[in-house]
């Protein structure tokens, strides 16, 4: 591949998708205010993956998480709006409702799994944002289906390749989020290369108490802050 970083199933690798059904696992974790999507971004990343399988006559079918419903069907968490937005964007895809109002996407739940993937033929992952979880659409449809990496996820892949094999000086990475567990290993691995690392988000309250420091009520994962003392 000229170099490439990528060494991923693409699209192209599915070969002749025509009249075939793509399940398309996406990243639709978008801004919801009073029903109305305050962002759209993630929406529109995703339409090169889509727009490539549409146009060569596949079938297809999206679907995403939206928040944390907890494994229950959620009014807060519809993808009502979601495919509202979608439909004006790219007519014709289907998109599933919320995954996470089943606990078996958490869980991987092999039954989850059975019902995502009936009546698919082929899988698609472009949901980089999601992709550092095992959850049951994620980790689930590669052990029965063919499958490939979307446009976004192939973009993001060789920009961080990228990064890791000859970043430009100085390296600074900035991490946010939540949850330093979801984030560990890449803090790990950033922590090698890069020349400062700045976390912000929730959990830099961890760190601010593996430091010392009184955090108040803020959000922080108690278990995680001796491994946030080793990383300071």
């Amino acid at each position: 591949m000229g170099g490439s970083t990528f060494d991923v199933p693409r699209l192209e690798d599915l070969g002749d998708v025509d009249g075939r059904r793509v399940l398309v696992r996406t990243d639709f974790n978008v801004p919801i205010h009073d029903g109305v999507i305050t962002d759209d971004l993630r929406i529109r990343a995703s339409l090169p993956t889509l727009e490539w399988l549409m146009e060569r006559g596949a079938a297809v079918t999206a679907c995403s998480h939206l928040g944390r419903p907890k494994g229950h069907p959620d009014p807060r968490y519809s993808m009502a709006p979601v495919r509202q937005r979608l439909e004006e964007l790219l007519p014709g895809v289907e998109l599933m409702e919320n995954l996470r109002f089943d606990p078996g996407e958490t869980a991987d739940d092999p039954a989850f799994v059975a019902r995502l993937i009936e009546g698919q033929d082929l899988y698609v992952n472009d949901a980089f944002g999601a992709s550092h979880r095992a959850h049951a659409s994620i980790v689930g449809p590669p052990r029965f289906l063919p499958s490939a990496a979307g446009r976004l996820l192939e973009k993001e892949v060789e920009i961080l390749g990228g990064m890791r094999s000859s970043p430009r000086r100085p390296f600074v990475a900035i991490l946010g989020g939540a949850k330093v567990s979801d984030k560990l290993g890449v803090i790990e691995a950033l922590s090698a290369i890069v020349d400062r690392l700045l976390i912000g988000g929730g959990m830099c309250f961890t760190f601010f108490k593996a430091l010392g420091h009184e955090i108040g009520d803020s959000i922080c994962e108690d278990d995680y802050v001796e491994s946030a003392r080793r990383l300071l």
